[in-house]
């Protein structure tokens, strides 16, 4: 006899799920590119954007065609492709480590990405005639490798002597690099000098003119992270299962993992080198997806990318368009998300260790 299959109210199946936030996503980018301090028509956004096509009619006003085209939209642009990016590294991290409270941020992996960036800006500002350091990537390049270093040494420092990984030392190792990262950081803001500013709102994490380079880079960098993630998504389900089952069943846990935590520094070094550090969206997002889709990572990483997209745009139009005075990015997302982060600790407290 076989079972009754498992069924799942529409509403909460994967592709309802995508379909809903897409749509959402849409609507927060119309009303964000048609309000701000010169609030533009549907009508009008269309007509400037024709000007800018070769051939086209000159737009009636060539200041509100440079907000639209060359200070809105790109900033936006860059805040959907840095929130997918944060999405997708954290569904990555949750998954392959198997804890919950892994993202970008908990790990120290943003840290390290900031402090890379960080002193590519300064010795840019120490060393101006360097030609690399003056490049468009140098900052996304350089915001990789310490990440890269950075989720190492983390996974380093929380193995115990059988070579095992617990959750509670992860987070321990990265509250300790976090800790470490920030000290050097602060150190690198001293060499600053008087330009200390441009770094200090960078790393509070901010969109304020971002161009088309920076978005481009973005989804240069994201791309190949999203596709290697997608490739490996059905092995991630298998090591779920636990490492010895996933290589009894053949999958070559070495190479997966390598390859996932690659895509996932890679996606978290390319939105931290734009906008900062911007915590808890690769920590949030990941989880209420998994509360409504299921875990299956194959719908899991590209919904998370999604909802991250959309929660870091309606946090920038938010902080854009309602609140009086531009605050940073990253310090509304904390200031939301930390008590949930807060909710979702506690719970893993009451869980036996071994889970």
């Amino acid at each position: 006899m076989k079972a009754a299959a498992v069924s799942r109210p529409l509403w909460r199946s994967p592709f309802s799920l995508g379909l809903v936030l897409a749509g959402i996503l849409v609507l927060v980018l119309a009303w964000s590119v048609n309000s701000g301090y010169m609030p533009l028509e549907s009508g009008e956004i269309l007509e400037l954007i024709r000007s800018r096509i070769p051939g086209g009619l000159p737009g009636p006003d060539e200041s509100r065609a440079v907000v639209l085209l060359e200070v809105r939209l790109p900033r936006l642009l860059c805040a959907i492709l840095a929130g997918a990016a944060l999405g997708l590294s954290g569904a990555i991290f949750q998954g392959l480590l198997l804890n919950p409270l892994a993202d970008p941020y908990t790990l120290g992996v943003s840290s390290g990405a900031a402090c890379g960036a960080a002193i590519v800006i300064v010795l840019n500002l120490l060393l101006p005639g360097l030609p690399f350091l003056g490049s468009a990537w140098s900052l996304t390049l350089g915001a990789f490798l310490t990440a890269s270093l950075t989720l190492a040494l983390v996974i380093a420092l929380a193995r115990d002597e059988q070579k095992h990984l617990s959750p509670t030392n992860l987070i321990l190792a990265g509250v300790i690099m976090s800790a470490i990262l920030s000290a050097a950081i602060s150190f690198i803001k001293y060499l600053a000098g008087d330009q200390v500013s441009s770094i200090v709102f960078w790393l509070l994490g901010s969109f304020q003119a971002r161009t088309w380079n920076d978005a481009a880079i973005v989804l240069i960098f994201f791309l190949p992270a999203l596709l290697a993630a997608l490739w490996s998504a059905v092995d991630l389900n298998i090591m779920t299962l636990g490492l010895r089952s996933a290589e009894t069943l053949g999958v070559n846990t070495r190479r997966v993992r390598l390859r996932l935590l690659a895509a996932a520094s890679l996606a978290a070094s390319a939105a931290v080198s734009v906008a900062g550090i911007i915590g808890f969206v690769g920590l949030i997002v990941p989880h209420l997806v998994r509360l409504i889709s299921g875990p299956d990572h194959r719908t899991l990483l590209p919904l998370s990318a999604l909802g991250g997209a959309l929660l870091l745009l309606a946090a920038d139009s938010a902080v854009r368009v309602l609140l009086p005075g531009e605050i940073p990015v990253g310090v509304l997302t904390a200031l939301l998300a930390g008590p949930v982060f807060l909710v979702i600790f506690r719970k893993r407290l009451g869980r036996p260790a071994d889970d």
